[in-house]
């Protein structure tokens, strides 16, 4: 038996990945927004679109929607952000 090493026209195949995987992004931000402090993100949901996160929940303070757009923005990868979180004040 001859081993012969790949090659996709006479070159080694190349794999090119414009975006890391939707669903590593999301978890790497869901992992940050737990880990930070500042924030209480258990009711924060994350999702990916290409590099584009997208938070949607709701946050007890305003300055923790700041604080998760900015952590979002933070991880490798992620191209922008889209922030609809809103501030659930208990009366």
């Amino acid at each position: 038996m001859v081993f012969k090493h790949q090659s996709f026209h006479e070159g080694p195949p190349v794999v090119e990945t414009e975006f890391p995987p939707e669903a590593t992004l999301e978890g790497a931000v869901s992992d940050a927004l737990g880990a930070v402090g500042g924030i209480d993100a258990t009711g924060v949901k994350v999702v990916a679109e290409g590099a584009t996160i997208i938070l949607t929940g709701s946050v007890m303070y305003e300055s923790e929607v700041a604080r998760a757009e900015e952590v979002a923005r933070s991880i490798p990868g992620v191209t922008a952000v889209r922030n609809h979180i809103t501030t659930g004040k208990i009366a």
